[in-house]
């Protein structure tokens, strides 16, 4: 079980073992997780708006922004707010996420991550290779959205570019967009497939199991930093 939000606020600060019982493991802060959530709304209201003007078909879908023309305005700004959203993360946690030996490891052993063979694979820190990757990819992704983004935001942007220039830039924005619903679409689904994950960002804390399953070098590190709460 996740730790209640009155067990959770005697916490100490992120990556703090508190002993419980149960063990429970501090790890995001409130401000992390309100910057998360933002992120993730903001780009869900990227891919309904940028899918309603992407195709016909799917023009209904402007409705839930006011009409056509709302949503062409609000589109590009939810861009910007998703842009400096996900940056914010990215300044706190790019250095937790570079890669090692033990990453390497841990995606030539893929299968036994699927299968549940975790006692095979190497202690892992905070992030696994597949968080990794998704951190990276999202990172790269989002600065070519913005970029080409500029260059096609008419409104502002296009005397300082050419048609063809912003159509070039249109679809490269289109199959960048495409790529970023892919991961997104992965990382919910992995955030689903490893149960007690969504508690991290819900409520801020996993169980000392979990943490010790899934990134026991973490754990551990914490461990041997003293950053433990005294027993009730």
């Amino acid at each position: 079980m996740s730790a209640s939000p009155k067990v959770a606020a005697k916490i100490g600060g992120e990556d703090t073992i508190h002993r419980g019982p149960p063990v429970e493991v501090v790890r995001y802060g409130p401000g992390k997780r309100i910057n998360h959530w933002v992120t993730a709304i903001s780009l869900i209201l990227l891919l309904i708006s940028g899918l309603a003007m992407f195709h016909p078909s799917l023009f209904f879908l402007t409705e839930l922004f006011g009409g056509g023309q709302n949503t062409r305005w609000i589109h590009p700004w939810i861009g910007v707010v998703l842009f400096f959203s996900f940056f914010i993360l990215f300044a706190q946690l790019w250095k937790l996420n570079i890669p090692n030996r033990d990453d390497v490891k841990w995606a030539s052993q893929i299968g036994d991550v699927i299968n549940g063979h975790e006692e095979r694979l190497p202690e892992l820190g905070k992030y696994n290779a597949g968080q990794k990757f998704i951190f990276w990819g999202m990172a790269s992704l989002i600065i070519v959205l913005i970029s080409t983004g500029i260059i096609a935001w008419e409104q502002y942007f296009g005397h300082l570019t050419s048609i063809p220039t912003q159509r070039i830039a249109l679809l490269i924005h289109s199959l960048a967009a495409v790529a970023i619903i892919l991961i997104f679409i992965l990382h919910v689904y992995a955030a689903i497939w490893t149960r007690g994950t969504i508690s991290a960002m819900t409520r801020g804390t996993v169980t000392g199991g979990w943490a010790w399953r899934h990134h026991r070098k973490w754990f551990k590190d914490m461990a041997g930093r003293g950053k433990i709460d005294p027993a009730e």
